[in-house]
């Protein structure tokens, strides 16, 4: 006899991958929602983010996770050791490649990572194939035989999540590795668990990040002060006032930041207030000040200071 399916399944699935890998992108295509930040800049994910995707039959609570990577700094170590934390705890693993590059040494390296954790805690790893959209059927045919020589993949899925395709999916073969539940773990609608403080600094931070040379997005935190009533606001159009820090790690950064006559911190601020006023569903004055930390990343009582 085959055991009975379970009626409903709840649980963990992490996803993985070298930075810009396009496990944010994935993550906000699967809850249908924007809670991941995305950029075209690597590590821009910092800290992991749940994502919640409740279905009739199973919730899928996604953490998004820092991408793996060679560590070169106090920062750098710290985001390795919170992915590899959070892969002891998770149901299941989706290991992201995009099809658009070639498989390199850093998917070998977390591919060899991943392969001590099937093989040690008989932990499901799916392979995902991401940006399927940016390339023909021939390439992503080969991009599809190299990942299946790299493991024993528990299964192959490929999609594009910027376009929509076969997320639906990802979705099924990822929940279909939970274990059995009674019920949703989260409440229906609930989306995410990070706090209104954590998404603020992160829709500011990704509009910070938003043609910026390349080594500046490392160093780069976000601080949210405080959030209050504005005064002197008509009764039916009440609106706040948001005081937000960006750190950068030397003067040079702040001036790219702030720009010619502040022009970029506008745009900076403009861009991140459309994102912050949906998400408190109130008009927002947002008051931006950019701050020198020096050398934050390799400061230990800085990184405590800014929340890593």
């Amino acid at each position: 006899m085959t055991p009975e399916k379970p009626s409903y399944t709840a649980g963990f699935a992490c996803l993985v991958g070298r930075p810009n890998a396009g496990k944010s992108t994935l993550t906000n295509a699967l809850v249908g929602d924007k809670v991941a930040i995305t950029s075209s800049k690597p590590q821009t994910t910092r800290h992991t983010i749940r994502g919640i995707v409740t279905g009739p039959t199973s919730q899928l609570i996604l953490v998004d996770t820092p991408g793996l990577h060679k560590a070169r700094t106090l920062l750098g170590e710290r985001l390795n050791d919170l992915v590899r934390a959070t892969l002891l705890d998770v149901d299941v693993v989706g290991f992201c490649l995009p099809a658009d590059q070639r498989i390199g040494p850093g998917d070998r390296f977390i591919a060899n990572e991943l392969t001590e954790l099937m093989r040690g805690k008989k932990l499901p790893v799916v392979a995902i194939a991401t940006k399927i959209d940016k390339v023909d059927k021939k390439r992503l045919a080969e991009h599809l035989i190299a990942i299946d020589q790299l493991a024993d993949w528990a299964a192959i899925v490929p999609c594009s999540a910027s376009r929509g395709d076969q997320v639906e999916d990802v979705q099924r073969v990822l929940a279909s590795y939970l274990p059995p539940a009674p019920g949703p773990l989260y409440p229906e609608g609930v989306i995410t668990d990070e706090d209104t403080d954590t998404r603020i600094a992160e829709l500011v931070r990704e509009a910070a990040l938003e043609g910026v040379r390349d080594e500046l997005p490392h160093s780069i935190a976000v601080v949210v002060e405080e959030i209050t009533e504005r005064e002197e606001t008509p009764e039916d159009k009440p609106m706040l006032d948001v005081r937000v820090n960006i750190f950068v790690e030397r003067d040079s950064q702040k001036a790219i930041i702030i720009g010619k006559g502040g022009s970029r911190l506008r745009e900076v601020g403009t861009d991140a207030r459309a994102g912050i006023e949906a998400l408190l569903g109130r008009r927002v004055y947002l008051h931006l000040r950019v701050k020198v930390a020096k050398d934050w990343q390799r400061d230990p009582k800085q990184l405590q200071r800014l929340g890593f």
